[in-house]
């Protein structure tokens, strides 16, 4: 992605990426083989949706951890009717906790480096989730810049929810990943990773919502076939 961007978005991006490296601690786990290379291509993907955001949309966290791939999470639910409070375990590819660390499955992240233009991107996609937490708990409504109303935010983006949730409800095959249905903070972070990787895909499918992405992150550097 990184080499499609123009002269003064590659130069933004290293100066983000500097700063980046600089104050994430990245820790590997189970046996994950975190080399540099990968530390700087995996800093890089985040550094991607805060180019016209700036640095300080990185802030309140400072830690990676890494697994080789999938990874379980143990969450308690408790049932409003019974009472009954029972324990799951969620396997994830990504995680991004609310003044905590972003965590990641390895195999995604080099997967998302092979195939940058499929839609998806689980780096593009916690990094959102952060964005999304720097006002609070998510909701898809990230702090937005000047430029941006916030209520003509809020009425798109839950217009398009909406119509996301009423497609998969019915069972019909939808453009944008089902996944995005299960909350307005998850069509966020899902519609910002078409954003980055096929930006043709959400442009046809909520119009709407590509353009305030594009106002939010600025142009994609996807090729003109993602288009």
């Amino acid at each position: 992605m990184a080499r499609l961007l123009d002269g003064s978005r590659q130069q933004a991006l290293r100066g983000l990426v500097t700063h980046f490296l600089a104050r994430k601690r990245f820790h590997a786990l189970a046996g994950a083989e975190l080399g540099e290379q990968l530390q700087l291509l995996i800093a890089m993907q985040a550094c991607l949706p805060v180019l016209q955001l700036g640095s300080r949309s990185l802030r309140g966290w400072r830690e990676i951890l890494v697994y080789p791939g999938e990874f379980k999470v143990r969450r308690s639910h408790h049932d409003e009717h019974s009472g009954v409070v029972s324990e799951v375990d969620d396997v994830l590819i990504g995680e991004a906790w609310e003044r905590g660390p972003l965590v990641l499955s390895l195999a995604d992240v080099q997967l998302d480096l092979e195939q940058p233009w499929d839609g998806f991107n689980v780096v593009v996609h916690e990094i959102a989730h952060k964005l999304d937490m720097l006002d609070g708990p998510p909701d898809g409504v990230p702090p937005l810049p000047r430029h941006i109303e916030r209520r003509h935010w809020i009425d798109a983006f839950q217009r398009a929810y909406d119509n996301l949730v009423a497609d998969v409800t019915r069972g019909r095959d939808t453009a944008i990943d089902p996944y995005a249905a299960e909350s307005p903070d998850e069509y966020f972070a899902v519609v910002s990773e078409l954003h980055w990787s096929q930006p043709g895909v959400l442009q046809k499918a909520e119009p709407a919502i590509a353009a305030l992405l594009e106002a939010y992150y600025g142009v994609s550097p996807a090729p003109v076939s993602q288009y």
